[in-house]
């Protein structure tokens, strides 16, 4: 049944898995940090800054993630700047990343309930401090289900490295099957692997949402 799949190559697919996990948080957290920068300014009082913001954010949504890690690999070896794959993707997937957690974290932000930000004015809080103390810690809780939601997403995402070179677990999967010809018995090997990783996660932000949805009620 399983041919020449052997031992050795379901050892390349796991350690391909490692691969994968380590460009899924790398992205995330590179995109987490850029997102918290662009929420911010997503809902800074200056308004230049949040129409920079806006621009930042409709055009990396505007653009396929696929066509981002061509212009950061290919693009920029064209100017001197060649890049490691893992780098290259990292940084693309960064990028696509910070975009859509600023405006999933700026959606929680504004939908805290107004009173809230008087009553920190009645406090004489700052804007800081009202985000810092007020805002943020009661927004985290409403973000948990879409982030870890998107975090699915990212792993999922992580495929689209295989067009540049990185070896994660769809490159695992092309390679093994480029020597066995096997490609049912490979992919479907390749699906199951990241429905492990994902389903898991999908269930978590499920409950997470469910919890929240009757604390509300």
């Amino acid at each position: 049944m399983f041919g020449n799949f052997t031992a050795v190559h379901l050892a390349y697919l796991f350690k391909s898995i490692g691969w994968t996990l380590l460009l899924s948080l790398l992205a995330f957290a590179l995109g987490a940090v850029g997102g918290f920068g662009v929420m911010l300014a997503r809902i800074s009082p200056r308004r230049w800054l949040r129409g920079l913001a806006m621009v930042y954010i409709e055009g990396i949504q505007g653009i396929p993630l696929l066509i981002l890690l061509f212009i950061v690999y290919y693009g920029l070896s064209l100017y001197g700047y060649s890049l490691p794959a893992l780098v290259a993707a990292g940084l693309a997937m960064m990028l696509y990343v910070s975009a859509y957690l600023g405006d999933i974290w700026r959606g929680c932000i504004d939908a805290m309930p107004k009173p809230q930000w008087e009553a920190a004015e009645c406090l004489a809080l700052t804007r800081w401090q009202t985000l810092r103390l007020v805002i943020v810690p009661q927004a985290l809780r409403l973000s948990l289900p879409p982030t870890v939601g998107f975090l699915v997403q990212i792993i999922k995402m992580t495929s689209l490295a295989s067009v540049i070179g990185f070896v994660e677990l769809t490159r695992a999967g092309q390679v093994i099957n480029n020597t066995i010809f096997q490609p049912f018995l490979i992919f479907s090997l390749v699906g199951a692997f990241y429905f492990v990783l994902c389903y898991p996660l999908s269930r978590w932000s499920e409950a997470m949402e469910r919890k929240l949805n009757v604390a509300h009620r």
